[in-house]
């Protein structure tokens, strides 16, 4: 990992061993950690103090993972791996389309989970600097910076998932190319790409109607049967 951590992570889940087992693991791992029981607390947690990345449960009493990721995504970009022990397709697509930027069915491998969150921390917050020019696109109204992982039209930020501003990113880099799914699946989560992953697309849903919100008009192409591109 980078020089600056740790990184403090908040664990949501009323599960006390599987958020015990989480936590040593990414204690040992150098990460600070706190332990939220249910999606309210959480909220009141972030309230009070930064986190790098949520650990998130969906199946917890008086506030489920999907309702703390809908209120949470309202006015936080912070990486939220999701973890249940739903494994059907639907449940993974509703994590996604609540807000998170990953997935993992219980029960998982801790190691792979210790991956994949430093993974979404490295792509959250750390860039490659080749110049200083580099990381920053002005496409149509928009300012896409990729050193502070902002997208603004005017004085208006509009809100993205650290998943969905890897694919805005992507498509303003190669304005007019268009990217099959699995294209921009290995591009954005570095992963094996399955033919029946339909991850790419609840993300072009959610990032199309952030962008349209603000926009006004469709920023995103669909070239039908090939992919997506930008084109303003």
């Amino acid at each position: 990992m980078c020089k600056d951590l740790p990184k403090k992570i908040l664990i949501v889940d009323d599960d006390f061993e599987i958020a015990q087992l989480i936590k040593i693991s990414l204690e040992n791992d150098g990460f600070i950690t706190k332990r939220a029981e249910n999606g309210l607390e959480a909220l009141s947690l972030i309230t009070e103090e930064e986190f790098d990345l949520i650990v998130l449960d969906i199946m917890m009493p008086k506030m489920d993972g999907l309702e703390f990721c809908q209120e949470i995504r309202k006015t936080k970009t912070i990486p939220i791996l999701m973890i249940s022990a739903k494994s059907e397709d639907m449940d993974r697509i509703k994590g996604i389309m609540t807000g998170a930027d990953d997935y993992m069915v219980k029960p998982f491998n801790i190691l792979e989970l210790l991956v994949r969150i430093k993974a979404l921390i490295r792509r959250a917050y750390y860039f490659r600097q080749n110049d200083q020019n580099d990381g920053i696109i002005e496409l149509g109204p928009l300012l896409i910076n990729k050193l502070k992982y902002t997208v603004t039209v005017g004085e208006v930020e509009i809100k993205l998932t650290s998943k969905e501003f890897d694919i805005l990113y992507l498509l303003a880099s190669h304005p007019k190319q268009v990217f099959d799914s699995e294209s921009i699946f290995k591009h954005v989560w570095k992963e094996k790409y399955f033919d029946s992953n339909n991850t790419v697309m609840v993300h072009i849903s959610n990032l199309r109607d952030k962008l349209e919100r603000i926009v006004g008009y469709k920023v995103i192409q669909t070239v039908w049967g090939v992919g997506y591109k930008i084109e303003i």
